[in-house]
């Protein structure tokens, strides 16, 4: 197994799902198809062996591009095909929720460009984890603009220790030389008048946060999330499990909530909910259809499966002490 399969293991979200062939063809992988993406990687966590297809397409920069498109008013997504990055328009710059790894950092700069937006203008980065999906293109970020990188102390205490571990490719051979914003539960950031809350999340990671802010679609106004983590393929016993489920139940309630509920899931992997395949609905609805990605029941049915997955990991981990 090569570095990147080994390293990949313990920092991509897995996901289960049903159906997977191997070994897989390029043309499998053509057009960002999430189903066969869940699978593949949902068949590595079982395994610990990628498909050689799969490794290949993870490297492979024109396979992992995506034409960055506006998911709401002002929001865009300006990440790859395996791992998102959301670029959010305010009155006073712009906010940027992860960076996506090393590899694709220059790719992550021509989108954010490609939307009309210079990286001078990015005011603020919210990070989700330390790992170097999420947070390996920030070094480059840091010298192209003069935003603010948010990140729980637990969080940043991961990137400092996975950048001393993981090939530097990952992490354009460096990350940031010291913390910048230490955040922690319920901080809000605002950017021009728009609102960012973060939530700590732990379970996927420790240091693992999530952020809650308003989306608009014409005259409508939705409740959105970017949960910063959904794998247990990084655990380190029942404890970090136990507050795996505690953020997920966490989360529920705020789905569940009376008042402005969240509606939106951003993933921070687009194959996990299908995302990619609805992004191409956005565009092609009629007046009397609502936005593709306002879909409650269906973040609460994820989060309901990621619930009994925890659950059951849970019970492996204490019968392992």
């Amino acid at each position: 197994m090569s570095k990147f399969l080994t390293n990949l293991i313990a920092t991509c979200c897995l996901f289960s799902s049903s159906a997977f062939a191997q070994p897989l063809t390029p043309d499998d992988l053509v057009g960002c198809p999430s189903e066969t993406i869940n699978a593949a990687f949902s068949e590595f966590g079982r395994t610990g062996k990628m498909d050689r297809e799969l490794n290949r397409w993870l490297n492979n920069a024109e396979g992992q591009y995506i034409k960055p498109y506006e998911a709401f008013d002002n929001v865009y997504y300006v990440g790859v095909c395996w791992v998102s990055s959301w670029l959010i328009k305010t009155d006073d710059g712009a906010v940027l929720i992860d960076t996506l790894t090393g590899p694709f950092s220059e790719q992550l700069i021509r989108n954010i460009e490609s939307v009309g937006v210079k990286p001078e203008d990015i005011k603020l980065v919210l990070m989700t984890h330390g790992h170097f999906d999420h947070t390996g293109g920030a070094s480059h970020l840091k010298e192209l603009s003069n935003a603010q990188f948010v990140m729980t102390e637990e969080g940043w205490l991961e990137a400092f220790e996975d950048v001393n571990k993981k090939p530097k490719a990952y992490w354009d051979s460096r990350f940031l030389t010291e913390a910048d914003i230490v955040a922690k539960d319920g901080d809000l950031f605002t950017v021009g008048g728009k609102e960012f809350i973060l939530l700590s999340t732990p379970g996927h990671t420790w240091g693992t946060a999530s952020y809650v802010f308003d989306v608009q679609d014409g005259e409508n106004t939705y409740r959105a999330i970017s949960i910063g983590g959904l794998g247990l393929n990084a655990i380190d016993g029942p404890e970090q499990v136990e507050a795996y489920i505690q953020s997920i139940e966490r989360i529920e309630e705020l789905v569940n909530a009376s008042e402005h509920p969240i509606s939106v899931h951003l993933t921070a992997h687009p194959f996990s909910n299908g995302m990619t395949e609805a992004s191409k609905l956005i565009d092609s609805r009629g007046d009397d259809y609502k936005h593709p990605f306002v879909d409650k029941q269906g973040l609460i049915e994820q989060l309901r499966t990621l619930k009994k997955g925890a659950e059951e990991r849970l019970a492996f981990e204490k019968q392992k002490q």
